[in-house]
């Protein structure tokens, strides 16, 4: 008797060269992706994303005081004293501008502390958005090419 199995036909040898065209463009997307990811500074590495040192700090900032504030919480039964400080960083040209609208930045900050509640400083993250929400508030105000940052120097609740 004959064997009536046949052998299986050989697959065809894989092309390797595919696979190295893949690996090149994959290299060279990514090769490229880098170098705009640093160069546009999404990723700080080297002389113009690094952090300075507070002894080598930009002479073109200023920083504004704002007076501080007094407000009254109330949270149930008890009624607590939050105290307030902060400053805002400023262009250095931009100064006199800004420490001109101080007052409507007091007034601004007034009313969104006044409308918080005790509750709402209880979140260990609360003081975090607290700043978001009072820089932008300040940037409407003052403009916002005039105000880069809001620094909290004293956040005190009684």
């Amino acid at each position: 008797m004959t064997d009536a199995t046949a052998d299986a036909p050989a697959p065809p040898p894989k092309s390797r060269k595919l696979a190295w065209i893949v690996a090149l463009v994959l290299s060279v997307v990514g090769a490229a992706g880098g170098y705009f990811a640093v160069a546009s500074g999404v990723i700080p590495i080297g002389g113009s994303g690094a952090p300075t040192s507070e002894g080598s700090r930009s002479p073109d900032v200023a920083f504004v005081e704002i007076p501080p504030v007094m407000i009254s919480l109330t949270g149930g039964q008890r009624i607590q004293q939050l105290r307030f400080r902060a400053q805002l960083e400023v262009p250095a040209d931009k100064e006199q501008d800004v420490e001109m609208q101080l007052p409507r930045v007091t007034d601004v900050l007034n009313g969104y502390l006044r409308a918080l509640r005790l509750e709402d400083l209880r979140d260990p993250l609360a003081l975090t958005r607290l700043r978001g929400h009072m820089l932008r508030r300040v940037q409407v105000v003052v403009g916002r090419d005039r105000v880069r940052d809001l620094l909290i120097m004293e956040f005190v609740l009684n």
